[in-house]
C-alpha cells in the first residue's frame, strides 16, 4: 500500500468527471487499498478517486469512530433520497475549510463492492452526507459549488494564499 497525494482546490483536475469502472480487478483493488491508507492518514471519512487524480467512479468511506468500518463504492448511484438538512462539511481537498451544505437527509445508494458484487445500502446522518459528497466529486462537483459566489471566492483566495505561503517556506528551508 502507498499513500497518495490529495489534489487541493483550485486544482482543475478536481472538476474532471470520473469514468465508469467496467471490471473490478486487482489493479482497482490496489487503488482501493491505497485510497484507504491515504484517507486514514489524512484523517478523513471519505475519499473519491478523483481527489487522488484517478478519474474512475470509485470512493471509499469510513464514518466510524474507531475507523473499523471501511466501505467501498464502485459506480455508485443514489436511487432514493428524502428530506433535507444543512450540516457543516469539510473536504480533504479544502484543508481547514468548513461550510454548511444542504443535502438529502436519507438516501439509498446502489454500487459494487471491492469484489465487484452489487449491493444497496440505506444511509442517514454522516454516512449519507459522505456518500452524497463523494458522488459529487465523481461528477466533478465540489461542496463549495453549493455556496454563494462570494463565499466560494473567499475560500479560493484563502487556499491560494496558504499555498503560496507554504511554497515560500519550503523554498526558504532549502
Amino acid at each position: 500500500m502507498a499513500k497518495m497525494t490529495v489534489l487541493q482546490y483550485p486544482d482543475e483536475r478536481l472538476r474532471k468527471v470520473a469514468q465508469k469502472i467496467e471490471k473490478v480487478d486487482d489493479n482497482i483493488r490496489s487503488v482501493i487499498d491505497d485510497m484507504f491508507e491515504t484517507m486514514y492518514e489524512e484523517q478523513g471519512v471519505g475519499l473519491a478517486a478523483t481527489q487522488v487524480d484517478v478519474h474512475r467512479r470509485l470512493f471509499v468511506s469510513d464514518c466510524s469512530e474507531d475507523q473499523n468500518e471501511p466501505l467501498v463504492f464502485i459506480n455508485p448511484e443514489i436511487t432514493e433520497a428524502e428530506g433535507h438538512f444543512k450540516n457543516d462539511e469539510g473536504c480533504l481537498s479544502f484543508p481547514g475549510v468548513y461550510a454548511k451544505v444542504e443535502r438529502a437527509e436519507k438516501i439509498t445508494v446502489t454500487a459494487l463492492d471491492k469484489n465487484g458484487e452489487r449491493f444497496s445500502r440505506s444511509a442517514e446522518g454522516l454516512l449519507a452526507i459522505c456518500i452524497q459528497h463523494e458522488i459529487d466529486h465523481l461528477d466533478g462537483k465540489l461542496f463549495v459549488d453549493y455556496l454563494s459566489p462570494l463565499k466560494r471566492e473567499r475560500i479560493r483566495k484563502k487556499l491560494e494564499k496558504e499555498q503560496r505561503l507554504a511554497e515560500k517556506q519550503a523554498a526558504e528551508a532549502q
